[in-house]
């Protein structure tokens, strides 16, 4: 466990340089089309640090924000989602995160934060009304072993960071269409060329790696929430229950999909099952090991 944690924190590392890395090419590439020098170069790494710590001191509270998250500050209003969030963060020895409440009939869940002491779980009432609270167990302490193993950190910075390389992305395309003045015109057709194709090429790459570090960590969160609570089979029917229900989330955000315990952006029972491009490794996979670990306790 405290390996996968140390090596999320240096993956986090990794991950910053790779995005900062990309968005300086992407403004090379940009101001050499443009004519306009190291103006890109200069200004992506302008706007990759700003946007580097915005995701770090920010990006919980704009995730949240932007999946229309209330806090929970009366325990009274869900005394059972407090209790089970106040006792698995002891169990886990970590401090008790923030609790919000999404008002969506979505069954649905993610955790947030830059590590376990500024650090938000979010449910939404769908979840409230179809799960017990063994269940509600199930998802919770999946959630706190995001937390708990940095991989919250991890994967806020891939949400914010693969928004400015799409937002870039964006610019460098108009610049491409009307910034080729001073060049002749078959390097100028080339430049545009390759600058389109980059701009395809950009936000898919951050996509992949995204949904590489999403499905991973996703595995990791289901076997140490099953250890956290000894009980993995309260997490697998939770799943079934979510997998079942199919229904997709009334505001959603390709940015931050990957945060949820399941794809919000489901509409069938096909789609939560998984594909090559979910987010998600396939839900059935996932029960499948829950309930192999259950037969080994």
């Amino acid at each position: 466990m405290y390996n996968q944690i140390e090596s999320n924190k240096r993956k986090s590392w990794v991950l910053m340089a790779l995005f900062v890395g990309l968005l300086a090419l992407v403004g090379y590439v940009y101001g050499y089309v443009t004519d306009t020098g190291y103006f890109g170069l200069v200004f992506a790494l302008g706007i990759s640090t700003i946007w580097t710590l915005f995701s770090w001191f920010g990006g919980s509270s704009m995730t949240l924000w932007s999946c229309g998250a209330s806090e929970l500050t009366d325990k009274s209003q869900f005394p059972t989602l407090w209790n089970v969030v106040e006792n698995l963060s002891i169990t886990a020895g970590v401090p008790m995160p923030k609790v919000y409440i999404v008002n969506d009939p979505s069954p649905n869940a993610f955790a947030t934060g830059r590590d376990p002491k500024h650090a938000s779980v979010a449910v939404t009432t769908g979840l409230l009304k179809l799960l017990d609270k063994t269940e509600l167990e199930g998802v919770l302490s999946h959630e706190l072993s995001h937390v708990k193993n940095f991989d919250t950190r991890l994967m806020i910075l891939a949400a914010v960071l693969v928004g400015a390389i799409v937002m870039l992305g964006n610019w460098m395309f108009h610049g491409s269409l009307f910034g080729r003045r001073g060049r002749d015109r078959d390097s100028g057709n080339i430049l545009m060329i390759l600058g389109i194709l980059f701009i395809l090429l950009a936000p898919l790459v951050g996509q992949l790696i995204q949904l590489a570090i999403s499905r991973k960590r996703e595995y990791l969160a289901d076997a140490s929430g099953a250890l956290l609570t000894r009980y993995p089979e309260g997490l697998a029917s939770a799943l079934e229950k979510i997998r079942n229900s199919a229904i997709p989330m009334q505001q959603t955000s390709n940015a931050t999909n990957h945060l949820w315990i399941s794809d919000p952006t489901a509409k069938s029972l096909g789609e939560r099952v998984g594909g090559l491009f979910s987010t998600h490794p396939p839900i059935n996979d996932r029960i499948k090991l829950l309930r192999e670990m259950l037969e080994k306790v």
